[in-house]
Order: structure tokens, then C-alpha cells, then sequence
């Protein structure tokens, strides 16, 4: 026996937003005789909304009422009222995350249908999720190999390197389809300044208000393609690579060899089907730069992947992934609950091990590049734990929690733990004793990755336990 949940995924992007509805399946996957465990072992898409023109109040102001209006609309055309909805995801991604409103529009948003997780995606994030999305990531671990997904959309290239399922590498440059937009007879409405350094640096005379000729579009959208030559490794990288490099993204450094490439967002449909005859339809360069990157070396380079999804290579939704009861040795220094979509940061082994050293440098780095990256105020840290630890160890490992803690989030942030071993309590305990004034919260038997959300409800059995939520998101 199951349940049958809608989920809905609305993502927008820099140039395009889309609305996805999911039936999910959920059941008990758990035997008769532990703590039930509710699992998605089913997703149908059922509904694929056209793909919009993110409405925008002018270049750096999204319209939150446009899209709010756009989603309602894409609700009656599916068939469906809000209150259908059991859980969903809106994620603003691409240059649209850096709009000054962002935050205003998921509020918008959020409060549309059911139980949202709401979230803006850096460059870096974007580039992970875009992955998954494609098929990337799952052809990477099934053939154990390298590959690299390019997302490209109307602001931005994410770049996202899988080594056998893991991502190795990752970064963003401003290279992207919308970068020029252009009236039906050629004449250039806007050159952002990515696209501006490009055309000085091949001292192409392009400006607004006078028309573009096809072979001037060519040449600049040929050097983005040859940008995109140099990051891939297949020659010298130039200085204007650097210029390009989308702020807040990480340098993307190679270290492996890429054996496959794959390519998602909405230049990709014009990369891997070239039928597009009108250049200019879209109002943009991106019919320019899909045929320039079709001629690059990049197609012939390396193993050409043709990914599961292209422009829909997205988050399609979330679902409950488990619900579940924390460990009985728990500790919570103050009653904050309930704590609602809290983004969990997944905690390696060896960064662990650091920190059972003393050391929080490693823990401090991927902190603070998730908090940038998710514009999030605090995650909940995930860490695998370790079976019987000396209690000089729990002592260090407290020390660098707290430290980190101090060093990056709010004070009126609380730290929450969330423990696969069972230590929770007796590191909940170090760690308050470092921290006094800091709200700690520490769970443990959770299991939870690196993208997942966490529900944790109020306290059950005097305080023993504490229901909680893992929601993961759902890749079209």
C-alpha cells in the first residue's frame, strides 16, 4: 500500500521559467519490525508547462505578481488548484538569482500550493543541479567515467565535472544566449557586459541601436564557443577567460581528463538538433551561439553524451524521502521546534576526521561556499559520526563545530547536528558547553545528503525523540 503525492517544480532562469507537475509514489519500505520509512519509488511527469519569458519589471527587477500570475495560470491549464498540491520546489536560478527581488518572488510563490522548498541556486549549486538534471551525473557513475555537463541558458554557462557520480569541478561563465538581445531586423536592443568584453577583445564594432550583421553575430558567438574550447582544456586559456568567469561562481580547475561532454538548458536543443532556420526568432544570439558551438572542437573532442533532458534538465519538484524518528540520545540546548526546509550540508569523512583533529579550516571552507551559494541564513551539517569515540575526540570535534559556528553563522542562528552514529547527545552536550549562548540541536540514526531538506518536528516521548522530515528534490 502507497500514497500518491502531486509535487511541483517551478524553476526560473535568467531568460526562461517552467512549471512541472509530478505524481509521486510513496511507500513504507521498511520490514515489519522498525520505524516506517516512506520512500518515492515512482514519479510520472504529468503536466509540462510551455516554456515562459521570465517576467521582469525592468534588466535587474524580477516581477513577482507576473509570475506568480504565470504559475496560476499553468495550475488551471494542468487542471489542477493549489491545494492539490502535497509538496513542491521553486528554484530561481541563473542571472534571475542575482535579480535585487529574488527573495520576494519566492515568498510570492511559496505560499501557492502545499508544503514548498524554496530556494535561490548559485552559479556553483545551479551547475550540480543542472548535472543531475541532464543525466550527466547518473552516466558518469553507471560507466565510471568523466564526464561534463554544460547548461547553457540566456545568462550563463554552468559548468559541473562527475568523476564516477561525484562532482570534482564546477564554475559558471558569463557565456549564454540572452547576452545580446536583438530586434527582428537585427538591430541590437541590449550587449550585456560579458558579451561587451567578448566583442571588444575581437574588436567587434557592435552597438546598441544599430543593426548586427549575421557574420559579426557569428564572430562573437564563435569566440564564446572558443572560450569554452579553452576551459575544456583543448588549448591556451586567454585572459578574457578569466574576465568572463560569473562572480560568486568557483574557478573551475580540472583535474581530471573529460572523457564525455553533455549539454543542458536552452542552447543545447539548437546544439544537438539544428533545425532552427530563422537565426533571429528568439530575439537573441542563442540560434548564433548553438551552431557555433555545434562547429566547435568541443563536439568532436570527446564522447558527446545526448542528455535525458535539455532545456527541462531541472529540478522537477520534492518529494517526502523519509520520515522517520531521530535516535533516542538526543540533545537540544533550547525548544526551537517545529524548523521547517532547513538545507542540509553533507559533511565528508575526511573533513570529519579534520575535525575530530581540532582542525575547522576544511568545514569553515565548505560552509561558507554553501551559504553563498544558497543564500541560505544556516543548514543543518550531516556528519557520518564515528563508532565509540574517545571522549577527547568529541571534545575537538565540539571545539571545531563551535568554531565554525562562531565564524560563519548568526549569532541567533542555532547550529543543528544531524548524526548517522549514534554520538548525538554527548556531542550535543561538548558543544553547548563551548557555545553557551548558541542554540544546539543534535540528532542522530538520520540519514540525509548534500541537497536534501529537513522537516524537524516538535519533540515526542518527553523529549526522547524527534520526528523528522527528509525531503530530496525530484530531477526531471
Amino acid at each position: 500500500m502507497g500514497d500518491d503525492i502531486l509535487s511541483v517544480g517551478v524553476d526560473i532562469g535568467t531568460s526562461t521559467t517552467q512549471v512541472i507537475f509530478s505524481r509521486l509514489r510513496v511507500e513504507n519500505t521498511a520490514n515489519y519490525f522498525t520505524i516506517p520509512r516512506a520512500t518515492i519509488v515512482d514519479k510520472e511527469v504529468v503536466y509540462k508547462s510551455p516554456v515562459h519569458l521570465t517576467p521582469l519589471v525592468n534588466e535587474s527587477l524580477l516581477d513577482g505578481d507576473a509570475v506568480r500570475a504565470l504559475v496560476e495560470g499553468d495550475f488551471r491549464q494542468a487542471g489542477f488548484h493549489p491545494g492539490d498540491t502535497g509538496t513542491g520546489a521553486v528554484i530561481i536560478t541563473g542571472e534571475s538569482a542575482r535579480k535585487e527581488n529574488s527573495r520576494l518572488v519566492l515568498e510570492k510563490l511559496s505560499g501557492l500550493a502545499g508544503d514548498f522548498v524554496v530556494a535561490t541556486a548559485g552559479p556553483d549549486l545551479e551547475a550540480i543541479i543542472a548535472g543531475k538534471g541532464s543525466g550527466a551525473q547518473a552516466y558518469s557513475e553507471q560507466r565510471a567515467c568523466t564526464v561534463m555537463n554544460l547548461d547553457i541558458g540566456g545568462g550563463t554557462t554552468n559548468l559541473a565535472l562527475f568523476d564516477q557520480g561525484d562532482v570534482i569541478a564546477k564554475g559558471c561563465l558569463d557565456i549564454g544566449g540572452r547576452l545580446v538581445r536583438l530586434a527582428p531586423d537585427g538591430t541590437v536592443l541590449s550587449i550585456s557586459p560579458p558579451a561587451a568584453a567578448v566583442a571588444q577583445t575581437i574588436h567587434l564594432p557592435l552597438e546598441v541601436g544599430k543593426r548586427a550583421e549575421p557574420a559579426q553575430l557569428e564572430a562573437l558567438t564563435g569566440e564564446m564557443a572558443h572560450l569554452l574550447e579553452q576551459q575544456m582544456g583543448l588549448c591556451p586559456q586567454q585572459p578574457l577567460l578569466r574576465q568572463i568567469e560569473t562572480p560568486g561562481a568557483t574557478p573551475c580547475v580540472l583535474p581530471k581528463a573529460v572523457q564525455a561532454i553533455c549539454f543542458s538548458g536552452g542552447v543545447a536543443d539548437l546544439i544537438y538538433r539544428a533545425e532552427e532556420t530563422d537565426p533571429l526568432r528568439y530575439g537573441d544570439i542563442g540560434v548564433y551561439l548553438g551552431r557555433a558551438i555545434r562547429q566547435s572542437r568541443l563536439l568532436s573532442a570527446f564522447r558527446l553524451v545526448e542528455p535525458e533532458e535539455t532545456i527541462r534538465a531541472t529540478v522537477v519538484g520534492a518529494g517526502t524521502y523519509t520520515t522517520t524518528l531521530s535516535g533516542s540520545t538526543i540533545h537540544y540546548s533550547r525548544d526551537v521546534f517545529p524548523l521547517k526546509n532547513i538545507p542540509v550540508v553533507r559533511v565528508s569523512a575526511g573533513e570529519q576526521e579534520r575535525c575530530f583533529q581540532g582542525d575547522s579550516s576544511l568545514l569553515e571552507t565548505k560552509l561558507r561556499w554553501f551559504i553563498h551559494q544558497s543564500d541560505a541564513e544556516y543548514p543543518a551539517l550531516v556528519l557520518p559520526g564515528k563508532k565509540s569515540p574517545a571522549y577527547r575526540e568529541l571534545e575537538k570535534l565540539a571545539h571545531s563545530l563551535s568554531q565554525a559556528a562562531a565564524a560563519l553563522l548568526p549569532p541567533t542562528a542555532p547550529l543543528l547536528l544531524v548524526i548517522e552514529t549514534d554520538m548525538a547527545k554527548a556531542l550535543g552536550q561538548c558543544v553547548s558547553r563551548l557555545a553557551p549562548e548558541r542554540t544546539v540541536v543534535a540528532i542522530d540514526s538520520i540519514k540525509a545528503g548534500s541537497g536534501d531538506y529537513l522537516d524537524l518536528g516538535r519533540p515526542l516521548l518527553g523529549g526522547m525523540a524527534i520526528p523528522v522530515v527528509v525531503k530530496t528534490l525530484i530531477f526531471g
